[in-house]
């Protein structure tokens, strides 16, 4: 995905023409609004909550005292997320990374998956969620 920032129409078509080969590009008037946009509050790269943890050897997610299964999917799925909380993964990522090919499809495989590890994030009771950054992708955020 492309973002340009231009502050006058007139640049914000020329971006569009120079652009308009990209299979995806938002342009905004500003870089606060690409923030915005993006739902970037935090820089990517912090750790997750304490007390929360992806268990790979018996594929289990943890948080403090309480532990709940997980599928292959739904454990390759948090892993990637829970590594790098913060980071937004785009679609395109996410399903090369954890489904090993790079078809999304209309997606619903990925939020399928997200709702099922978001069920289960509640249902330990964790400080933690996964966004969905609407036409881009994932986030995992403390």
């Amino acid at each position: 995905m492309a973002i340009g920032i231009a502050s006058s129409p007139d640049g914000r078509r020329r971006l569009a023409q120079l652009l308009g080969g990209s299979e995806a590009f938002l342009i905004v008037s500003t870089p606060d609004q690409a923030r915005q946009f993006l739902d970037v509050v935090a820089p990517p790269g912090g750790s997750p909550p304490e007390g929360l943890r992806v268990d790979s050897d018996r594929r289990v997610l943890c948080w403090h005292d309480q532990e709940v299964a997980l599928t292959p999917l739904e454990h390759d799925f948090l892993r990637c997320l829970v590594a790098a909380p913060g980071r937004v993964w785009t679609y395109e990522k996410l399903h090369l990374e954890v489904w090993g090919n790079e078809h999304v499809g209309r997606g619903s495989d990925i939020h399928s998956t997200v709702r099922r590890v978001r069920a289960k994030l509640a249902r330990l009771g964790a400080a933690a969620t996964i966004h969905a950054i609407r036409g881009v992708g994932i986030r995992f955020t403390a």
